[in-house]
């Protein structure tokens, strides 16, 4: 183990811990590839593809399932960022080793500082994409309107925060139970192709379709977040609080699994997978 001298301040540990986490999100995003770069365009190529296929799809079967008036690429992204978003972080906290990461062998390194890195990494590479991607879709294509901008990204920030509280759940269970909990996780991420409500919005569902959507927290966080983007759409059926407290429910269900475990856990686990 390396030693390292710890700051006797509060204000220095701070800045200690916000330095480590800035440097573990720059290798975070280094890891996906070599150049930072072509790492954040490989995710704009991803989201441009879902777009594209998403788009083609409803063509063909010729009827929109959207019943919003407005650019109907603009309602097309507006759940694809945010499905990559809650995507992806449930992906990269659910990655984060507890007890067998080489990383945590460093003395200045910690379970949080991990965690913090793991997600605003994602976070990150997100924001630019969104960026770059609405940025150039104004320039050549015509200008975007979001009726509220400030809500449309809170309603971002709640995908990416939901993300990372299913993520952090399975990132206490995969010491546990290392190959359900990988099958656990890819069964949730099939799942939202699907109940995240991408392509449809709560208002134009029925009973019945809508007690099968209601349970998952990014459906509401998507269908509010129409309501943000767009002038002539008030989702009567969905509730953002309601994603926010089940994120802080699954945060401290996670944080105190993750805890748990970390009293257990030991290197001679890696040896059952």
């Amino acid at each position: 183990m390396f030693y390292y001298k710890r700051n006797q301040s509060l204000l220095g540990g701070a800045f200690t811990t916000a330095e480590l986490v800035f440097h573990a999100v720059v290798r975070n995003v280094r890891s996906q590839h070599s150049n930072a770069v072509i790492a954040i365009v490989m995710n704009i190529i991803q989201v441009l593809a879902l777009v594209v296929v998403f788009y083609l799809i409803m063509s063909l079967v010729g009827t929109r399932v959207a019943k919003i008036r407005g650019e109907y690429v603009l309602y097309l992204l507006s759940g694809v960022f945010l499905f990559l978003t809650h995507i992806k972080a449930v992906s990269s906290v659910a990655g984060v080793g507890i007890g067998n990461n080489p990383m945590m062998l460093h003395s200045p390194m910690n379970i949080m500082v991990m965690l913090l890195a793991a997600a605003f990494g994602s976070f990150y590479t997100q924001i630019v994409s969104l960026i770059v991607i609405l940025f150039l879709y104004s320039v050549t294509i015509s200008p975007i309107e979001i009726q509220d901008p400030g809500g449309a990204f809170a309603m971002l920030v709640l995908a990416w925060f939901t993300g990372c509280t299913v993520g952090l759940i399975f990132m206490a269970l995969k010491p546990w139970i290392p190959q359900t909990s990988e099958i656990l996780n890819n069964v949730y991420r099939r799942m939202n192709m699907i109940f995240s409500g991408k392509m449809v919005v709560a208002n134009a569902l029925g009973g019945a379709w809508l007690a099968a959507f209601s349970w998952n927290p990014l459906f509401h966080v998507i269908d509010q977040c129409r309501g943000f983007v767009f002038r002539n759409y008030f989702p009567r059926n969905t509730s953002w609080e309601y994603a926010l407290w089940v994120g802080l429910a699954l945060m401290m269900i996670g944080l105190l699994g993750v805890f748990f475990t970390r009293k257990h856990v030991s290197q001679s686990w890696s040896a059952r997978r």
